[in-house]
């Protein structure tokens, strides 16, 4: 199925990816494993068919800290990072505090959109270079929007001429973050990313989401955090990384089509069997001018009784630019909003805060956060 251009609705559901009765999506070649961590490990027929189950691996539930998260880690790598400058207020302090806990088994945030040209790169390398800030362990960007052109590489620049094609391709070799670094791209404020392919040939070309799944599944355990820079929602197995994703991140234009387009793909996922991941996703919503109309601030409240949650970030000339980007030099609105947009990012994310916070010498450092924290999720 053809990706639709900018402004295009998105496309019926053809009568191969669901059942006549509008029923969920499956696939009765498809078969799920455990590996040695316990973690399930989708798996991929002769015909290419897979459901990844990136967000069952992961529930919400948090897991015992004793046998997970504090003894496979040491306390200088789940210690908060220092504030940048630019950075403070309590909500930042709750999601570096976020940040320094998510646990082993590296949630996987999908970034998709039901337009083109929405800003989708810009979103991953702006949050990816957030949570890169906030993070004590380095965290991964990977463009799997399987096309030739444009993508992460102009927002986080290039220092050598590996793309995500070599990364899948040897895949098998790429055993530790030094062999998948190497391969990596690094941004300005720390985060790494496998851009796209840009060549088209019998030898090397743009992979797609089926060829990469595997590849992701194979390093997430690497990476506390990953970032997937998705092609437009419009087929079967974009849908499912979205669902199995722990955190759907659906982008859109500040216009009132884009919107609609949006709750069109939202309403489309449910109908799919995919309603949990429409219930915890995140529509971010890039504005185009320093002041969106009536008609879409109308449209974005419309849009909050369909999506989990909507952010908007603001206009920022420095975002419209196709230059790296760099957290750090953005104006105020843009970081307090990429900040909100890490904050609900990172809720869905199983992570504990507060157990971040004792680390700190002295923990007295983050008692207002704690506080703000216990607070949160007391009126949840």
């Amino acid at each position: 199925m053809a990706a639709p251009a900018a402004g295009s609705s998105v496309p019926e559901v053809e009568p191969s990816l669901a059942s006549g009765t509008g029923g969920p999506i499956t696939s009765p070649a498809t078969a799920m494993l455990r590996n040695g961590h316990g973690l399930l490990v989708p798996t991929v027929d002769p015909q290419g068919s897979m459901e990844p189950s990136w967000h069952e691996a992961h529930p919400a539930t948090p897991a015992d800290d004793n046998q997970i998260w504090t003894s496979q880690f040491p306390a200088h790598v789940r210690a908060p990072r220092t504030l940048p400058r630019g950075f403070r207020g309590s909500r930042v302090e709750r999601v570096w505090l976020r940040a320094a806990s998510v646990r082993p088994g590296c949630p996987v945030l999908a970034v998709s959109s039901a337009d083109g040209g929405v800003g989708r790169s810009t979103v991953v390398a702006a949050l990816g270079g957030l949570l890169a800030l906030a993070c004590p362990q380095p965290v991964l960007a990977v463009d799997v929007s399987a096309r030739a052109w444009g993508g992460l590489v102009h927002r986080v620049g290039r220092r050598n001429a590996a793309t995500v094609w070599d990364a899948v391709r040897d895949m098998a070799l790429l055993t530790d973050r030094l062999q998948v670094q190497r391969l990596a791209q690094l941004g300005p404020t720390g985060l790494w990313t496998l851009v796209g392919e840009v060549e088209l040939s019998a030898v090397r070309h743009p992979p797609t989401v089926g060829e990469t799944v595997p590849f992701v599944d194979h390093v997430r355990t690497l990476y506390p955090l990953l970032l997937l820079d998705l092609p437009t929602a419009d087929t079967r197995q974009v849908w499912q990384v979205l669902g199995a994703s722990a955190v759907p991140v659906l982008v859109a234009r500040a216009s009132r089509d884009s919107l609609q387009h949006s709750m069109r793909l939202l309403a489309r996922l449910r109908g799919v069997g995919l309603a949990e991941a429409a219930d915890r996703s995140v529509l971010a919503v890039v504005a185009t001018s320093p002041r969106p109309g009536c008609d879409v601030r109308a449209a974005m409240r419309q849009a909050g009784d369909t999506a989990g949650e909507v952010l908007s970030l603001p206009y920022d000339r420095a975002l419209a630019q196709p230059d790296p980007i760099d957290v750090r030099s953005l104006g105020r609105a843009s970081r307090r909003a990429l900040v909100e947009l890490a904050d609900a990012v990172l809720r869905r994310c199983p992570c504990d805060p507060v157990a971040a916070a004792t680390v700190v010498d002295p923990p007295q450092r983050w008692e207002q956060a704690v506080r703000d924290l216990t607070l949160e999720e007391g009126t949840a």
